[in-house]
């Protein structure tokens, strides 16, 4: 809605984690001044989690977030593993085993969540429908087969990570140097089977299945699909030692827009060497670059699409034969199509149920994981590739092992900057000198900051300069005077 001061806001941004909104300025002429996403919830957790216990923190960074505890409970155990003087080669391969098919578990059930929940609405309806045509309610009326089959997809992911947590939310897997518990031959079999739930196998056949699907749907709606909110961006990742797509445990890797290497397999101790990060006062989360490449030029984009833009092959032959024909479609060239994300989720769904199934076959699972011998360090640093995208975490611990620094560089905070640039590409060529801004048009803000599948509440956790926003409100509930007062 246009209000007296001339500025359109969304306010929440929906179908997303979390709490955030747009702003878009216009002059008196209709013409775009600025837009920004502004992400206004503070959780501040890098600074709360200060004096616990450090084998506690596995634990606690899972209440970030409902949605992606896994990979939280993941990047800090590899942190605490270091602290407790293990690298990933020490840890027993059982144990390693367990955490990544939890793993695969959880962005298998995130990947699902986000695309038959969150994203198909956009894509079945259309970003012009309705505003009761955008929710999965509708998807389930109008497409309940494809609902039924995200709902089920979802569930195993979930199944996954319950039998080896032992719940679905917040669970219990790694403890510093192994895990927990392992499997018992029913608890994995379970999986292999069709039961009340599907198995491994229809897993894998819906996951190709899905391909399919936005591949045909990419062949109807290409022209949209290739120009919405695209633009030039560099893209980072996670990488095994061949090049190959790693989420785990790999070296990050960074392209420019034109494909150049900027980043080249630099391993999780040496990130900081490499990285900064900047704060702006409309905003409470940070915004990642690379520090040789500066504040304006060196930030990247995260998640599916830039992990198979850096990746030079995926480990599962059904997925890396799917990951040359998405690489074809761009001669090769770094795809910077924002809606491509999409293609690129799905690719991975695949290659995480043929994983899954991998390490489900593997009788190695099922052994005992014991621990290495204690050799304390000082700090810990873990990178896991969350479903978002590259997820840092770093600590510091004295001497009483109680944790003195916690820097998180979370998935949605490297997307900060790409998210912005999405906003600004709509505001620019959907928005700027529109003599009636409509609800449609609104929409597409939305629908090109979700390709990026934000989880918002994980990613706030600047510190220092923090603005106070003061908004008035006339009664028809437009803004009619903003202040904004500088903090500490």
């Amino acid at each position: 809605m246009n209000t007296p001061n001339r500025k359109i806001t969304i306010d929440p941004v929906t179908r997303v984690e979390g709490h955030g909104r747009v702003t878009v300025q216009l002059d008196d002429d209709g013409r775009v001044e600025r837009a920004r996403f502004h992400i206004v919830e503070f959780r501040g957790f890098e600074r709360f989690i200060q004096g616990h216990p450090y084998w506690e923190d596995p634990l606690l960074v899972q209440r970030l977030c409902g949605i992606c505890p896994v990979s939280h409970h993941l990047a800090a155990a590899k942190a605490i593993d270091q602290v407790y003087g293990y690298d990933p080669e020490d840890l027993h391969p059982t144990a390693t085993k367990i955490r990544r098919l939890l793993h695969f578990g959880q962005v298998f059930q995130s990947h699902a969540l986000h695309f038959f929940y969150l994203a198909s609405p956009d894509l079945l309806f259309g970003i012009e429908a309705p505003v009761e045509k955008r929710s999965v309610g509708a998807v389930a009326v109008e497409h309940p087969e494809l609902a039924k089959k995200g709902i089920q997809m979802r569930q195993f992911g979930q199944e996954i990570i319950r039998a080896l947590a032992g719940k679905k939310i917040h669970g219990i897997t790694a403890i510093p140097g192994g895990v927990h518990k392992t499997f018992d031959p029913g608890e994995r079999d379970y999986f292999l089977t069709d039961n009340e739930s599907p198995s491994i196998d229809t897993m894998i056949e819906w996951s190709k299945g899905v391909v399919d699907f936005i591949k045909d749907y990419h062949d109807k709606n290409y022209a949209w699909l290739d120009s919405f909110a695209s633009y030039p961006s560099g893209h980072l990742g996670l990488v095994a030692d061949d090049g190959a797509l790693e989420l785990y445990n790999g070296r990050m890797r960074a392209i420019d827009a034109k494909g150049q290497v900027t980043l080249n397999d630099v391993h999780s101790d040496n990130y900081l060497k490499y990285f900064g990060e900047g704060v702006e006062k409309w905003s409470y989360m940070k915004f990642p670059y690379l520090r040789h490449l500066g504040r304006s030029g060196g930030w990247n984009r995260v998640g599916p699409l830039a992990r198979l833009n850096v990746c030079d092959s995926i480990p599962t032959p059904l997925a890396n034969a799917e990951l040359k024909e998405f690489k074809a479609y761009t001669n090769g060239r770094p795809n910077n199509h924002t809606m491509h994300s999409h293609w690129a989720r799905l690719i991975e769904v695949l290659h995480c149920a043929e994983a899954m199934k991998e390490l489900l076959e593997d009788p190695t699972i099922l052994d005992t994981a014991e621990r290495p011998p204690v050799n304390r360090r000082p700090e810990g640093i873990g990178i896991i590739e969350a479903p978002r995208g590259t997820l840092i975490h770093h600590y510091k611990v004295d001497e009483k092992g109680s944790i003195t620094k916690c820097n998180l560089i979370v998935s949605t905070t490297h997307n900060n900057e790409p998210m912005n640039e999405a906003v600004r590409w709509v505001a620019q060529n959907v928005i700027d000198g529109q003599k009636e801004i409509t609800d449609g048009m609104l929409n597409q803000v939305e629908v090109a900051i979700r390709a990026y599948d934000p989880c918002l509440s994980c990613a706030t956790h600047s510190m220092g300069q923090m603005p106070l926003m003061l908004e008035v409100l006339d009664a028809e509930g437009n803004v009619v005077a903003e202040h904004i007062k500088e903090t500490t």
